[in-house]
């Protein structure tokens, strides 16, 4: 069988989420990267160059996803909010690296300009509409930021935390906690939405 360069970067790539996503930049090790992947390390290092690089490239990946993945209705906010909050549900890799990332990685300027500009298309296209129209148009994106990092924060925390998700809410099993967070987070969103008094 003729060696598919382009299938042992794939396996190695969703090994090394696994692996990072459960022990982190610190924690994670090639060599069980290699054997969950089915791989040489050797061909880790030659298509990834470190561990670290491979750890920012699983990162930078993720985060396009979600970028392309999910978008916010300005004037159906409770609904793309409940999009979203499922999306989380079903990428729960997402949170743990990104909780990882900021404990253990460097910045990565070049990187992060790529995403502001991916985020900039989100909140102008939240400022068109929904609870900041009224604004006057110099404070409508600044209250668009705020509005969506809140509403980031509101899904992400559900994730990030599920234990004390389901102490708090005295709830038995992580999904009954979180089958009711989604329907309060939905509900606070559209009352953000609402709110015409946002302001950035």
């Amino acid at each position: 069988m003729a060696y598919d360069a382009e299938d042992t970067r794939r396996r190695i790539f969703e090994a090394a989420t696994a692996e990072f996503a459960e022990h982190g930049l610190a924690g994670a090790r090639v060599d069980r990267i290699a054997t969950a992947a089915k791989a040489n390390k050797q061909a880790i290092y030659l298509y990834y160059g470190s561990k670290e690089k491979l750890f920012a490239a699983i990162l930078r990946a993720k985060l396009e996803e979600i970028r392309v993945s999910i978008s916010i209705d300005p004037d159906a906010m409770a609904e793309s909010v409940g999009q979203i909050f499922d999306w989380y549900r079903e990428h729960p890799e997402l949170i743990r690296l990104l909780l990882w990332e900021a404990l253990e990685a460097g910045d990565e300027p070049e990187s992060e300009q790529e995403f502001r500009a991916g985020f900039r298309e989100k909140v102008h296209h939240l400022a068109e509409g929904g609870a900041v129209r009224h604004l006057p148009e110099e404070t409508r994106v600044r209250a668009a930021q705020d509005l969506l990092f809140t509403v980031m924060g509101l899904i992400a925390w559900n994730f990030a935390v599920p234990r004390t998700c389901r102490i708090v809410l005295d709830e038995q099993t992580d999904q009954d906690a979180l089958a009711r967070r989604r329907r309060t987070v939905i509900e606070a969103a559209r009352r953000l939405a609402s709110t015409p008094g946002v302001q950035g």
